[in-house]
């Protein structure tokens, strides 16, 4: 019995797309450089019981399957490989429970970030993680990546906010992991494995989240700076006074010139690097004013502070404008997210903008700075081969330059297929050979997102 009869046998008839030229559109994510191939199906199951029939008929025939989330991810995780079973999780759009007494949310894979969001923020509570890609990515791709946000710094990314899953194995068997409760420390963190996994080790379809208590309205401070080496003087200067700011965002000159010129929001062109601080405390002025104070003392131009919401809201569009500007620059982009220790934060943005001299290539680096997470970002003619030639070759670079700087080569995009070699290169010999030893285990025919991180 073929491929798609066994999926009929078990699913229905609208659940199984298998034109062309639908199952096309599923092939890639929003990555540059990353090798697809060309899906033989495309299913989109709703229930968990579906999921497991598409699972067992997957491994009695040998079908590779590649699951997907909203596809917005960066590094080619998503990616179809010739002949595979395209699995979307998209329809599993159910939060399925909201406690405020245990503050947690019971969801679906396919549920999106900004729609949990709103639905526990009427209950008076918040899940903190939040990509810049809320309104569309869903929580099974934000755990699949282990991705994080602008308030990090403050919050924490996916994995600290993940309770429990259940997980369905690549042979169709229901894996029940974590818990519902706010401490537990039984047998081995596999909930803690599974995150960060990029679908590898098995299909989430059922998510414990943890929330917090919905905090108050935040005041944004914006600081001008002369050189990349003042604002991050600035950002160790503030973390090593112990403040605590709900969000801290630089921005380089490349990235303030595009967004000037798209937005027109008329900052000096003598200001080679923007950081944007807020703080979400019982007096958030007070601390926007410490924070101006150290900034003013490290060498910003000019500091300002908002007063109100509003004001915060119109300090914070330059920051989230930034990858739409760039991304008028030139016809292609290659978004990088090297993580380094906030000590040689100043190193990263200033090695990184001589690499693009060195590659005559426009790269603009906005950063969370606060926990030394960048994204430069490469624009480039993806229709001028030595262009992309030299694009992918700045990418490389950069990454190299991440972790000579003892950081690592992703801080919440994930490893998918850009970055294979680099992730051999961060965790050596051993820890490749121990971590393909883990994937045996979950999935020994290797029928799961092949590929992908090895």
């Amino acid at each position: 019995m073929d491929l798609i009869a066994r999926l009929r046998a078990g699913l229905p008839d609208e659940a199984i797309l298998t034109d062309p030229d639908v199952t096309g559109s599923y092939a890639t994510d929003m990555a540059s450089f990353c090798e697809a191939g060309t899906p033989a199906v495309v299913v989109l199951p709703r229930t968990v019981e579906e999921v497991q029939h598409v699972m067992r008929t997957a491994t009695e025939l040998r079908v590779p399957v590649v699951p997907q989330g909203s596809r917005t991810g960066l590094s080619g995780a998503a990616n179809a490989s010739d002949g595979c079973l395209v699995l979307s999780l998209v329809k599993m759009d159910r939060i399925l429970e909201i406690n405020p007494v245990d503050r947690i949310a019971v969801v679906e894979p396919g549920v999106i970030n900004a729609a949990l969001s709103r639905a526990v923020g009427a209950h008076g509570l918040c899940y903190p993680p939040d990509p810049s890609s809320w309104e569309q990515c869903s929580i099974g791709g934000n755990i699949g990546t282990a991705s994080g946000g602008l308030c990090c710094v403050k919050y924490g990314v996916t994995a600290e906010y993940v309770l429990g899953l259940d997980v369905v194995l690549a042979d169709g068997r229901l894996l029940t992991t974590g818990r519902r409760t706010a401490k537990g420390v039984a047998g081995y963190d596999l909930t803690r494995l599974f995150v960060g996994s990029e679908g590898s080790l098995g299909i989430v379809v059922r998510a414990v989240l943890a929330l917090k208590p919905q905090p108050p309205g935040q005041l944004v401070l914006a600081a001008e700076f002369a050189s990349t080496a003042a604002a991050c003087a600035a950002v160790c200067e503030i973390m090593a006074r112990g403040h605590a700011p709900s969000l801290l965002e630089l921005m380089d000159r490349t990235s303030i010139r595009a967004v000037n010129d798209m937005a027109q929001m008329g900052l000096p062109d003598s200001t080679e690097a923007l950081l944007l601080a807020a703080f979400d405390t019982p007096d958030p002025a007070a601390d926007l004013a410490a924070v101006g104070a150290l900034c003013t003392t490290a060498g910003a131009t000019q500091v300002v502070p908002a007063e109100t919401a509003a004001e915060s809201e119109l300090l914070l569009q330059a920051r989230r404008l930034t990858l739409t500007a760039l991304e008028r620059v030139a016809s292609a982009t290659m978004i990088d997210d090297v993580c380094v220790p906030r000590s040689r934060l100043a190193e990263m943005l200033d090695g990184t903008a001589a690499i693009a001299e060195k590659y005559d290539l426009t790269i603009g680096v906005c950063a969370h700075a606060g926990d030394g997470n960048t994204h430069p970002t490469v624009c480039f003619d993806a229709a001028d081969p030595d262009e992309s030639r030299r694009a992918r070759a700045s990418f490389d670079d950069i990454m190299a330059l991440g972790l000579h700087l003892g950081g690592t080569i992703t801080g919440e995009h994930g490893v998918g297929v850009l970055k294979k070699e680099w992730l051999a290169r961060e965790l050596g010999p051993v820890g490749v050979e121990l971590q393909r030893g883990i994937k045996q285990v979950f999935d020994p025919l290797g029928i799961l997102n092949p590929g992908k991180l090895f």
